[in-house]
């Protein structure tokens, strides 16, 4: 008599189950992209804030060398560049320039002791720096962020209907042309 119940509190049994695991794997989904929301954030932050600190940096450098023109016209231009990037692909672009810049505008200040022993400058500088180091650790935590977002959207059984679900894969902030900005700059005087 109870032997049809079985097969039924099976199927329901499995179920249930099947939506306890939807219903996790969706909430984890969700908690992943919100953390790479945040750690994008971070970032446009951290980029925002080393461009606000630029103009005061090569103002002082000016005052030093001010026949360096093209320097400052490419922190400018990099800068400018960094403010106007929208995504992650166009910010590693920019970033890149940025580096490249900055390494250069860097380059140029150590040529003029003068410069080196201003207060102003110093302090300029170790914000830069301070801000390069927080822009580095924004952007490993966001690429963290989107190699598991990335990774548990690809993965099965998520796989199957994480896309439907509106799940995207991310793009990694990745610097263009990394071994170019290795190189030391190039300063003619």
């Amino acid at each position: 008599m109870w032997e049809w119940l079985v097969p039924i509190l099976i199927v329901v049994a499995l179920v249930v189950i099947i939506g306890i695991y939807l219903w996790a794997t969706y909430n984890s989904l969700v908690a992943l992209s919100a953390r790479v929301d945040e750690a994008w954030s971070d970032i446009t932050v951290q980029l925002k804030r080393r461009a606000d600190l630029l103009p005061s940096l090569i103002e002082t450098v000016k005052g030093y060398a001010a026949h360096e023109r093209g320097v400052f016209e490419s922190v400018t231009q990099a800068r400018a560049e960094t403010l106007a990037a929208e995504g992650p692909a166009q910010s590693g672009i920019a970033e890149g320039h940025m580096q490249r810049a900055l390494k250069s505008l860097f380059a140029v200040a150590e040529a003029y002791p003068q410069l080196q022993a201003s207060q102003n400058y110093l302090q300029l500088q170790h914000a830069v720096v301070d801000t390069e180091d927080k822009v580095q650790a924004s952007r490993r935590f966001y690429n963290g962020g989107v190699r598991e977002l990335n990774t548990k959207i690809k993965v099965f059984p998520s796989a199957l209907f994480a896309r439907r679900l509106g799940f995207r894969e991310r793009e990694f902030f990745e610097v263009e042309n990394g071994a170019a900005i290795s190189e030391p700059p190039r300063i003619q005087f």
